[in-house]
Formats: C-alpha cells, structure tokens, sequence
C-alpha cells in the first residue's frame, strides 16, 4: 500500500511537500537496508513525537512482525521455557533512539557544560555513517536540534528535519526538509503526527511485507 498517497488523500494540503516525505521515507529506508538505526530529537511537544515515532517503530505498527524462524530456534535453543515464550510475544523491530529521555545525561549537560549541546552530545555517541538524524522543530531554529545536525553531518549521517512555517535555519542545514504549511507551533505539530505515521507504516510495510 501506498500510505504516502493515503496521507495526501486525507491531508490534501501537504500535497505541497509530497515529494520531501517520500524522500523522506526512501532515505530512512535506504539507512534500514544498510543495517542503520534512526536517531531522532526534539524539544516539547517535538520530544513527544520523538519518542512516538521510536513507539512506532521498535514494535509492530500495523504488521504483526513475526521475527524469522532461525532466530526463533536459536532463542529456543538457549533456553527451550524462555524461547517459547518470547515466540509469541516479540516482534521484529526497526532500531530507532528519542534523544529525549536521557535523564542523567542532559541533567549533567545542563549542570557541567550547556543544555544546548545535549542532543549533539548523544549523536556524537551513537552515530554512524549509515545512520539518519531526523530532527523536530517546529521553527527550524531550535538550537539543540541545530547542534545536533552540524554533528551529525559532520560523522556522515544523512539528516531530515520535520518542521513549519519557512523551515528555519534547520531546513538549510539539513540534507531534507520536510515543511509542513502551518505557521502556529499547534498546527504544525498537529500536520507533524500524521506525516511520521505515513513514514512508520511506509518503511514498516517495506521491511515487513507479510
């Protein structure tokens, strides 16, 4: 199924940014295909959303994701009890981090250097070069998410930013932007949830077609 079309059909005016969620869906893909996880970041409501999206995607969406039968005899074989419980309970996954939750992290970021580089800090850590960075921002000029993106181009990670109004400084720094036409913080967030769904069950239904 095509949920990218699904979603303009429901959302008719984000046809105008169509083209940059579908670039979207294929880079966050394309990361997959090449064992790469999605590491995502926001502040407030765009921190929510971040955590959303790894709901999304860590579990089964719509799909039920049965993990492949090699895995599950091998999980059996270490322990026959545990591995015909998991069976029927695990679900294949599509690795994705929230920069968001990292408590002791940000606290001592916030206590011992700069609550602005905290997001930084983590894709500094974590990322790789087949790796996505998928910032939320609303403006497009959170300066976490900002510092977030310099460090991530610079180790080789694609970048998305999922933004409003002009896109900020964050749609010129990033490799795409997605732009939603809304310029209230409430309505860009409101068009932002249904965009990241589409892109959930567009690489969800790539990765497990059954």
């Amino acid at each position: 199924m095509d949920y990218i079309k699904e979603l303009i059909d429901r959302y008719p005016k984000l046809s105008v940014c169509e083209n940059a969620i579908r670039e979207a869906g294929k880079i966050i893909a394309d990361s997959y295909a090449k064992g790469g996880k999605l590491l995502i970041a926001g502040n407030g409501g765009s921190a929510a959303d971040s955590d959303h999206i790894c709901g999304e995607l860590l579990k089964s969406f719509v799909k039920k994701r049965k993990p492949d039968e090699k895995f599950l005899s091998s999980l059996s074989a270490i322990d026959k009890e545990t591995g015909d419980y998991l069976s029927d309970k695990l679900q294949g996954s599509l690795p994705a981090i929230s920069l968001c939750n990292q408590s002791a992290l940000m606290t001592a970021s916030l206590n011992d250097v700069d609550g602005n580089v905290m997001f930084a800090q983590q894709v500094m850590g974590y990322g790789k070069k087949e790796d996505v960075f998928l910032g939320i921002s609303t403006s497009g000029n959170s300066k976490d998410v900002i510092y977030a993106t310099a460090v991530a181009k610079t180790l080789g990670l694609k970048t998305i930013v999922l933004t409003g109004r002009d896109g900020g400084r964050l749609a010129k720094l990033c490799d795409l932007s997605v732009i939603v036409p809304e310029t209230e913080t409430f309505k860009i967030q409101e068009l932002h949830l249904p965009v990241y769904h589409a892109l959930c069950l567009q690489v969800e239904e790539i990765f497990f077609p059954e």
